[in-house]
């Protein structure tokens, strides 16, 4: 059971984006777990997303790559820890393929989608840091702005399978 006081710590160390998404969460799911349709959302424009390899089971691995417009790419490598197939993706870049750790952990992401009916979706992504200074960082990089692209991306995306 977790206390007040360890859920408050939490809390601190947590940034969260919930949408509701105009299309079924089959489609939100497929857009995260396959590769070609993964690329078409994943970064931020006028960031891309040239590669990515997805191994999309509790303990399978990722890697993927978002390119910058000056040609700066960003590997992200993690692995999965839980996926529900069309409710629920936790992810970490705390470890790499073979339960590697990586020097710097940051982040763990736990993607939920709800149905809600009429074929919309809830879609939360509630992303937890390994220490408030991490949670900071990310709001400053842009969390807010850069996974809300992203997610209406993604929403256009899954909108049109």
């Amino acid at each position: 059971m977790t206390s007040a006081t360890e859920t408050s710590q939490i809390a601190d160390r947590d940034l969260v984006l919930t949408r509701i998404i105009n299309a079924p969460r089959e489609n939100i799911f497929r857009a995260w777990t396959e590769v070609d349709l993964l690329k078409q959302w994943f970064a931020p424009l006028p960031y891309t997303t040239p590669h990515a390899e997805l191994d999309v089971r509790a303990g399978g691995a990722s890697v993927v790559v978002m390119r910058g417009p000056d040609g700066t790419e960003f590997p992200n490598h993690g692995v999965y820890l839980e996926v529900i197939k069309n409710e629920k993706i936790v992810f970490t870049d705390a470890y790499t393929k073979g339960w590697v750790p990586t020097e710097k952990p940051f982040m763990t992401a736990i993607i939920t989608l709800e149905d809600i009916g009429g074929g919309k979706t809830r879609y939360t992504a509630l992303v937890r840091h390994w220490t408030v200074a991490d949670r900071e960082a990310h709001e400053k990089m842009g969390f807010q702005e850069g996974w809300g692209i992203c997610t209406d991306q993604l929403a256009a995306l899954a909108a049109k399978l």
